[in-house]
């Protein structure tokens, strides 16, 4: 069941996410438009489009989520296998999914730390850099 589901929101995700799809969806539109001065504009003819609105757009918010779903497992298994293939990188980071908002935001702001010493780190570097080059062309003094 799971398998079958699986590959139905795949092949349906895919189907509708294409510009046949949208081109298809406009056209239903226009003809709705189209039809309502010959209905009258009446309840039945505004019925018959929400409806299918409401059922298309109530369906298709399971298949965009079982997508969904699968692509930032699969994107989250790349990545746990990145961290565990770098030397030196935290493994322990692999199961941020689980951490509480809190912790998250903790994590946020240590990495932000972290990005901030290092770009002071490289900001020292080069104004270091620039000096030593300004030192070597100044000409030696003889005394």
């Amino acid at each position: 069941m799971n398998e079958l589901f699986r590959r139905f929101a795949q092949l349906s995700s895919n189907a509708v996410g294409s510009p046949w799809a949208f081109l298809l969806a406009f056209l239903i539109v226009l003809l709705w438009g189209v039809t309502g001065p010959i209905f009258r504009f009446s309840d039945t003819w505004q019925l018959v489009m929400n409806t299918i609105s409401s059922v298309v757009t109530f369906l298709m918010v399971f298949l965009i989520q079982c997508a969904q779903n699968r692509e930032s497992k699969a994107i989250q298994l790349k990545l746990n296998e990145l961290l565990r293939g770098v030397a030196g990188a935290r493994t322990g980071l692999v199961n941020l999914e689980a951490l509480s908002d809190e912790q998250l935001a903790r994590l946020h702001q240590e990495f932000e730390r972290l990005r901030e010493a290092q770009m002071a780190r490289r900001t020292c570097k080069a104004a270091t850099d620039d000096d030593r080059r300004a030192d070597e062309k100044v000409p030696a003094e003889n005394g």
